[in-house]
């Protein structure tokens, strides 16, 4: 903004700044209950400045003061706020649109960051919390990427160990030589379904074992798998597939090719790409020469029982990184991993989407890898998030209770084309479909976006995928009738050609407009550096209301209207339009035509 560029050359000039780029000057929105269309709180600006914050608000006003461009100045202890013209406020703002959309951190300030996420099993199809996973980590890349960041989205599928030799088993018992193809079933759900009958089975044996031997009623499930005959039958299994027996392998890779195109086709739908997919199978024996390395080293050291351990201090403390047997355990590969993907890719940054339950896993590994000498290691980061469950409550994978992710998306897309179809009534649209997907998608990612991620939440698809409040439709919405006018001011001969004279639009409905659309660039700014896509979220929610309002108090094609007014509104919808979509495509999110 040219005024507050003007601003900062005086300040410096005025107080002998030598570090420019330490000076920073952001307007906020005025609070209500001043008079204003824009705040400078000097307070911040006092690192900068190196002087007292009446003093520096006093300089502040003088300049303002100064300005044509301003109307009207007021200081209020520390905070200056100013009326700015409405010609001077719209051609900072929505008049230049290309400003607002260009990537709000330069080339120098770029990052290559890699995140990754989804991270699903092999044994069974997605769910919800899969969906919270992977809609917080591709709407997090698109973020980045929007920001002006190089990002690699990565997956790490865990396609190997004792829970994928489960659904093995349960084929082998239960499959009866059935394949997706034959029953018409997708992939993954078609494995998942062996899991859950494994699952049934193994209780039934343990409830067997438990009638036979009743000391063994308290005794947890776990510590009985290997007293079971389906326990054992899945622990020699796993130590075939290690020894690579052909039989096995054929087994483990038929069920995996059948998983990994039903997860294909859920990714698709979700808009999900990846630059790289690891296989666990490829990875979970990475880690342990490195942990030789480090014990050499010192960076490791051995318990008297033969475990390899690193010591965090009090608050972290000991891990085991290597077993006394010799055999890895998680961060034995997840070390390796890590390593493997910084040689790689070589990132400024490596990001893992993962839930909160892990925290105190990732504090270990990152400080096992600083130990290691790996300076890197203070740029790892884990975005962890809360869980997500439904009104019914938490989901249980191994009772088959779980909220499946193919049959949410096509609940929501229902609910959509329901929704769509009452406000359409007998004039049925021919893409209601396509329509319906856009809507319901859209809800969904919108709404699981809404809550800073630590946030644990509870998702009710009714209430996200309503036209009316803080839902993902409103905004698409606000778009969609946007393209509406459009339509209807092009057949009045109203167009983008037109010269916009930004000066009629002064009421104040349509200067807050302007104004809110004038933070967009920083709003994309700060929610990549926080890693909070709900800012991003918050943000197009509150230019849509102010949109609404000035829909509503200033009618923009209205007959009482001068054609010039028209084209100066018609203009202004344009660019909110402009930036709506473009913040929905940040998310990840697409908009319909119509609605």
């Amino acid at each position: 903004m040219k005024i507050i560029e003007d601003l900062k050359k005086y300040l410096i000039e005025e107080y002998k700044v030598k570090d420019e780029s330490s000076l920073e000057i952001l307007p906020e929105i005025c609070p209500q209950g001043m008079k204003g269309d824009l705040t400078i709180n000097c307070f911040k600006l006092i690192k900068a400045l190196r002087g007292k914050p009446d003093d520096i608000s006093n300089k502040v006003f003088e300049f303002f003061d100064k300005e044509s461009d301003v109307i009207s100045v007021e200081k209020v202890k520390a905070f200056v706020n100013i009326v700015l013209t409405p010609i001077a406020l719209h051609q900072s703002s929505v008049a230049q649109i290309a400003n607002l959309l260009a990537p709000p951190i330069d080339k120098d300030s770029a990052k290559k960051i890699l995140i990754e996420f989804s991270a699903p099993n092999t044994n069974k199809p997605q769910h919800l919390g899969h969906v919270r996973n992977n809609t917080i980590g591709m709407a997090l890349a698109s973020l980045m990427k929007r920001a002006g960041h190089n990002v690699i989205p990565v997956n790490l599928v865990n396609d190997r160990g004792i829970h994928i030799c489960k659904s093995m088993i349960g084929y082998q018992r239960f499959g009866n030589n059935e394949t997706p193809e034959s029953t018409n079933t997708k992939g993954d759900h078609f494995v998942g379904k062996f899991y859950v009958q494994y699952n049934t089975e193994l209780k039934k044996q343990i409830a067997e074992l438990r009638s036979v031997q009743p000391e063994l009623k308290d005794v947890k499930e776990d510590d009985l798998f290997l007293k079971t005959e389906i326990g054992l039958a899945t622990q020699k299994m796993l130590q075939d597939w290690e020894n690579k027996k052909s039989s096995v392998i054929s087994l483990w890779e038929m069920m995996n090719a059948w998983v990994f195109k039903g997860f294909d086709e859920t990714y698709k739908r979700m808009g999900i790409e990846f630059d790289k997919t690891f296989l666990e199978s490829n990875t979970y024996l990475l880690g342990k020469d490195l942990i030789a390395k480090g014990l050499e080293d010192g960076a490791f050291t051995k318990r008297e029982d033969g475990a390899v351990i690193v010591d965090l201090g009090k608050k972290l403390g000991e891990k085991v990184v290597l077993r006394s047997d010799g055999t890895s355990v998680y961060i034995t590969q997840d070390i390796g991993t890590t390593i493997k993907k910084y040689n790689e890719f070589t990132p400024d940054q490596q990001i893992w989407v993962v839930g909160d339950e892990q925290i105190l896993h990732f504090k270990q590994l990152f400080g096992a890898l600083n130990k290691m000498g790996h300076k890197w290691s203070d740029t790892l980061y884990h975005l962890a998030y809360g869980m997500v469950n439904l009104p019914s409550g938490k989901m249980k994978s191994r009772e088959g209770t779980v909220v499946d992710a193919d049959d949410l998306f096509s609940e929501m897309v229902n609910l959509a084309k329901t929704s769509t179809l009452e406000r359409c009534g007998d004039d049925i649209p021919a893409d209601i479909d396509e329509r319906s997907e856009i809507i319901g998608m859209g809800a969904l990612k919108f709404m699981l976006l809404k809550f800073n991620p630590k946030t644990t939440i509870s998702f009710d698809p009714q209430a996200s995928v309503k036209f009316e409040g803080d839902t993902g439709p409103y905004v698409q919405y606000a778009c969609a009738r946007i393209n509406s006018i459009i339509k209807k001011a092009e057949l009045a001969g109203i167009t983008s050609d037109d010269t916009v004279d930004w000066e009629l639009l002064s009421s104040d409905f349509e200067k807050n407009l302007s104004i809110r659309a004038l933070f967009y660039p920083d709003i994309i700014k700060t929610a990549a550096s926080k890693m909070d896509c709900s800012i991003l979220v918050s943000y197009l929610l509150d230019l849509s209301k102010d949109f609404s309002r000035f829909y509503r108090e200033c009618p923009v094609l209205s007959n009482s209207n001068t054609k010039e007014i028209k084209v100066a509104r018609v203009a202004m919808c344009c660019k909110i339009r402009d930036i709506l979509t473009d913040g929905l495509k940040t998310l990840t999110i697409s908009v319909p035509s119509a609605m």
